[in-house]
């Protein structure tokens, strides 16, 4: 299970991500974010200090984000990313195209 909050719309839109982002509810991850995103288009950062979870889905989903959010000219950040987590972006060297603190 996985629960996506936006905390702030402006001047970044800030999202809360805990539990677990996977193949069952990745879309639904994508289609929230991109959902507020065409609300209020700026920056994006993810607050991922709560997330459990993700498996290559996941990944391809972030990616997925970062293309649409670049494509206008803005950026994305993920934040608070758990060590084993964050390996996993650098395994596939995603940590090279998108900033993760």
């Amino acid at each position: 299970m996985q629960e996506v909050k936006v905390i702030a719309r402006s001047p970044v839109l800030s999202f809360a991500l805990s539990g677990e982002i996977d193949s069952k509810n990745a879309d639904e991850f994508f289609d929230i974010v991109l959902a507020a995103y065409e609300e209020n288009k700026g920056d994006v950062l993810f607050d991922c200090s709560g997330l459990s979870f993700i498996d290559s889905t996941t990944l391809g989903t972030f990616v997925k984000i970062l293309k649409h959010v670049r494509s206008d000219g803005h950026g994305m950040k993920l934040t608070g990313m758990q060590a084993r987590l964050k390996k996993l972006f650098v395994i596939c060297a995603l940590d090279t195209i998108m900033e993760i603190e």
